[in-house]
């Protein structure tokens, strides 16, 4: 990687770990571009001298416009991180299909789109990584999420194929897992849950027992915590295939994967408790 000029497009930049990671890099001496949908909540990040443009992830256009602007302005593009998402959290059975295939557009298909349009410049430079922001929810799931849960394990199994495939041109596609981190996710994913209820719902009482367990974790961890991983892993020299905050993460990516009665029995109990 070029020391002197190293270009990073950062998307979901407006809020969290993405406008985390956006001041992180400007402040290692990167040229950042920050996209996302509310450019107002990023004009600190324009006064610092962060590229801000107006980016929906779901708009083929918009796209196309964050990406060649990066181009032609700094001529490469050494990262690409794929941070825009959202929980659609709310019943399998009520969720709107319309609403589950538009999680999957956010926070799959972007991916897939965005990297397609910066990969061939890559390969030129024969350098780039793209980092794609899934959760321990990759792997740890509770009633309720299954959308948010099935886009984010497409999305690691999408970044393991693509990583096996651009290895050979020098260029690596990496995930990030964050766990509980202080931020506004769960309450957007909880007014999700309560919208998507229909009014005779007879999984309000389950709803009511999510909401409670998810306002009782602690989260340890902060978006500049998160900031400084995303860091490490477009730096390392040699980076790993996934990027952990905490020991605790990955205990509990671990056991859910191997261990799938534990977790799910687990899940039961700490559910019945929030049900009292």
């Amino acid at each position: 990687m070029q020391n002197e000029k190293r270009v990073v497009l950062i998307t979901g930049a407006s809020s969290g770990m993405g406008y985390a990671s956006a001041k992180y890099f400007h402040d290692h001496g990167w040229v950042v571009y920050a996209g996302a949908r509310r450019t107002q909540r990023m004009q600190d990040l324009y006064e610092l001298g962060i590229h801000v443009h107006q980016l929906d992830v779901t708009n083929n256009e918009s796209n196309q416009n964050f990406v060649e602007a990066a181009i032609k302005e700094q001529g490469r593009v050494d990262v690409l991180i794929n941070n825009a998402g959202y929980g659609e959290y709310g019943p399998l059975e009520e969720v709107n299909l319309e609403n589950a295939k538009y999680q999957f557009d956010v926070n799959l298909f972007a991916a897939g789109e965005l990297s397609k349009l910066v990969l061939p410049l890559m390969r030129k430079q024969q350098f780039g990584r793209m980092i794609n922001v899934t959760s321990v929810g990759e792997n740890v799931y509770m009633p309720l999420g299954g959308w948010y849960h099935a886009t984010k394990a497409a999305l690691g199994i999408w970044s393991d194929v693509l990583d096996m495939e651009i290895r050979q041109f020098g260029l690596r596609s990496i995930v990030i897992q964050p766990g509980a981190t202080q931020s506004e996710w769960g309450d957007i994913a909880m007014q999700k849950a309560e919208k998507n209820l229909k009014a005779d719902s007879p999984y309000r009482k389950l709803v009511l027992a999510i909401k409670k367990l998810l306002f009782s974790f602690q989260a340890s961890a902060t978006s500049d915590d998160l900031a400084k991983i995303f860091y490490k892993a477009a730096t390392d020299s040699n980076p790993s295939r996934r990027y952990y905050h905490s020991l605790t993460d990955r205990i509990a990516v671990r056991i859910a994967r191997n261990h799938p009665s534990l977790w799910r029995f687990g899940m039961w109990k700490m559910m019945r408790r929030m049900d009292r």
